[in-house]
C-alpha cells in the first residue's frame, strides 16, 4: 500500500515537474541571438548577444539594451509569442 501511494506521488509530482525543468533548461541553452523573447517580469525583446557568463543582451527598443541573466527568460511567454498565428476566415 505504502509503495503504490509513492509510486502514485512520483507519477504525478515529481516526474512531471522534472520534465519541464529539463525543457526549461533546453530552452535556455538554445537561446541565441535574433530570438524574441518574453523575460518573467514581462519585458519583450530581441536577443542581441549571448555572453559566455550566462547573461544575454536584449534590445528592448532600438538602440535599448538591457543586460539580463539567461533564467529570467519565461519559456511559456516566449513560446507564445513566437507560435504562428491562425488564418483569419
Amino acid at each position: 500500500m505504502m509503495g503504490g501511494m509513492i509510486l502514485v506521488f512520483w507519477l504525478f509530482m515529481i516526474r512531471p515537474q522534472a520534465k519541464k525543468a529539463k525543457q526549461q533548461k533546453q530552452f535556455i541553452n538554445n537561446l541565441q541571438k535574433g530570438d524574441k523573447v518574453v523575460t518573467i517580469a514581462g519585458i519583450h525583446g530581441t536577443v542581441n548577444k549571448v555572453n559566455d557568463d550566462g547573461t544575454l543582451m536584449i534590445e528592448v527598443s532600438p538602440g535599448s539594451y538591457i543586460k539580463i541573466e539567461r533564467s529570467a527568460i519565461s519559456m511559456e511567454w516566449t513560446a507564445n509569442i513566437n507560435k504562428p498565428v491562425a488564418d483569419a476566415k
